[in-house]
């Protein structure tokens, strides 16, 4: 098995170039702000409060507030506008979804007891995170080129055209398949593959030792574009018990069941000028436009619990703090890319101008991953009847997200499944360091992301009895670090996908309306969330990693629209 070291301080790399990767964990671990409208009106402020179908999976002692029985239903409208800017180059995205954001009811019992008056129950759906995005853009003058990302990669793995090559036998059937080796050896990254079937790449020199060339050479010049399509989104089913101590003292509990589904169609295309092409004479200059296409789907069950308290020292006062364990995934995902393309070279069999990965069948995993815990304190202040203002302080570590052993792994050298005791090796020394085969990933989380901040603040105002209006903003800090953003080291991705995006921070706008009538009650509410990133196309060439990779800046605003109806009884 082959020892290869990329140029990088403190880091480790797994051999296996279609492993896990860091960016994939933040994605499943990142919450949103969804719930009813009330909540969302009040931009989610809710820690300190409770008696609302959404605050119990902020803070499960707000099931402890409620005195009498409750069902609601609260559907959202998602308005997203997309902005890549790239070198002056802008371009925009629209889309609009229609969410079911919550369902849910309380059940409360009157223990007729002053120490414990009451004990209640809750049901909730909750969605608490969206994936849905869709984003384009431009680079109008690259100074890279993917395909040369993918010749540092093959030649950093050590990769053989003998690795790369199908062979045939004289019946035509396929005797060696590169993507599932059948000899017990090396297995190829994936990409390397795509690329030497694509004319992306091109050996030189000796076929056992090749240095491998991307079509950017000294005058090649071109653009670049790309299209990513995300969708999805995580479900949570609580089951809640909460109750309070003498009118002063509430508590709750929340089992979470969790559903997690994404999928992700990513598309980048250049268009090169002078690139370097192989032909049966060797390379040559040539025009080259083609385009890559990833897909990828991720889907995952899990469990989480939360516990909390709400104090109320005097009436007008009210202090909440609330724990929320990592959730527990297994999660199954597949993937698989193609290319299209055409060169202006003389290259035979140019009929077949598109190549798939593993003829078409999807490159399938199984892991188990732990989300990163959470930490709320809050405070709610009631003054007079009819002013109510709280904030949430929620602390969140991501660099503690961690993937581990589940399922059958990723497909081994040797043609069958692994049995999870692969060695790896750092960067800085050949000497092994861990045989956890997460050990790499796991490293870089911790190089790649930080703790999260985020603050809450929210207010309501009782303008009649029966009528309320609400106004929030919350803040969450950028979960990576600067020298990740700087794009001052490699990135590493998983499966086929060399594309990746870089949150900053994220900031709400909130608004609402209330009203009661009887029993009933309908609420509304204004959501203004603005999020900017960095979109990778992939991480700078391991042979050059002084070159920036072609990056685009995105500005992703969503306005929603949000609706909830209920009853109490």
């Amino acid at each position: 098995m082959k020892k290869i070291y990329f140029l990088a301080a403190s880091m480790a790399v797994p051999f296996f170039a279609d492993a896990q990767s860091a960016i994939d964990g933040f994605r499943f671990s990142q919450p949103d702000m969804k719930g009813t409208a009330r909540y969302m009106g009040m931009a989610g402020a809710f820690g300190a409060l409770g008696g609302d179908l959404s605050s119990i999976s902020t803070n499960p002692a707000g099931i402890g507030v409620y005195r009498r029985n409750e069902l609601g239903i609260t559907m959202d409208v998602d308005m997203q506008t997309a902005t890549s800017e790239a070198q002056g180059l802008k371009n925009t995205q629209n889309q609009t979804k229609v969410l079911l954001n919550n369902v849910g009811g309380v059940a409360t019992w009157n223990l007729m007891n002053s120490v414990m008056p009451n004990i209640n129950i809750g049901f909730t759906y909750n969605r608490t995170a969206s994936f849905n995005a869709h984003y384009v853009g431009s680079i109008p003058s690259l100074s890279n080129s993917l395909t040369n990302y993918i010749a540092g990669v093959s030649n950093n793995e050590g990769v053989t055209v003998a690795d790369v090559t199908t062979l045939f036998d004289k019946s035509g059937n396929i005797a060696f398949d590169p993507y599932n080796p059948n000899d017990g050896g090396f297995a190829a990254p994936w990409l390397s593959i795509l690329g030497y079937n694509s004319y992306f790449i091109t050996p030189s020199g000796d076929d056992d030792q090749p240095n491998w060339i991307g079509q950017w050479g000294m005058n090649t010049s071109g653009s670049g574009a790309f299209d990513v399509l995300t969708t999805g989104g995580v479900n949570e089913y609580n089951i809640a018990v909460g109750g309070n101590i003498a009118n002063k003292v509430f508590w709750g509990l929340d089992f979470g069941i969790v559903d997690m589904n994404y999928s992700m169609t990513a598309i980048w295309g250049e268009n090169l000028q002078n690139a370097v092409v192989d032909n049966p004479e060797g390379t040559a200059n040539s025009s080259s436009m083609w385009k890559m296409t990833n897909s990828y789907n991720a889907s995952g069950t899990g469990y989480n619990i939360k516990v909390g308290l709400i104090y109320r020292p005097i009436q007008e006062l009210r202090l909440g703090l609330s724990f929320a364990s990592p959730t527990w995934y297994s999660i199954n995902e597949s993937y698989m890319a193609s290319t299209n393309f055409q060169y202006s070279a003389d290259i035979p069999d140019m009929s077949q101008n598109r190549s798939v990965t593993n003829n078409g069948e999807w490159g399938l995993n199984s892991y188990n991953f732990r989300t990163p815990w959470r930490l709320t304190a809050s405070a709610a202040g009631v003054i007079g009847r009819n002013l109510i203002v709280s904030a949430d302080f929620e602390w969140q570590k991501y660099n503690k997200m961690r993937f581990y052993n589940g399922g059958n792994g990723y497909y081994d050298y040797d043609g069958g499944f692994d049995d999870w005791d692969w060695p790896y090796y750092s960067y800085t020394s050949p000497v092994m360091v861990n045989t956890d085969p997460w050990y790499a990933t796991n490293a870089d989380i911790e190089e790649y992301y930080k703790s999260t901040m985020a603050f809450r603040l929210g207010a309501e105002y009782r303008v009649t009895p029966r009528f309320s209006v609400r106004a929030g903003y919350s803040h969450v800090s950028s979960p990576v670090h600067k020298k990740v953003k700087d794009g001052s080291m490699l990135i590493w991705t998983s499966g086929t996908m060399p594309n990746y995006r870089l949150d900053n921070s994220t900031d709400y706008i909130t608004c609402g309306l209330g009203y009661n009538f009887d029993h009933f009650y309908v609420d509304g509410a204004f959501v203004h969330k603005m999020q900017s990133s960095e979109y990778h196309a992939y991480t700078p060439d391991p042979a050059n990693p002084q070159i920036p990779s072609p990056t685009s800046k995105l500005n992703l605003s969503n306005n929603q629209i949000v609706l909830t109806a209920g009853v109490r009884f």
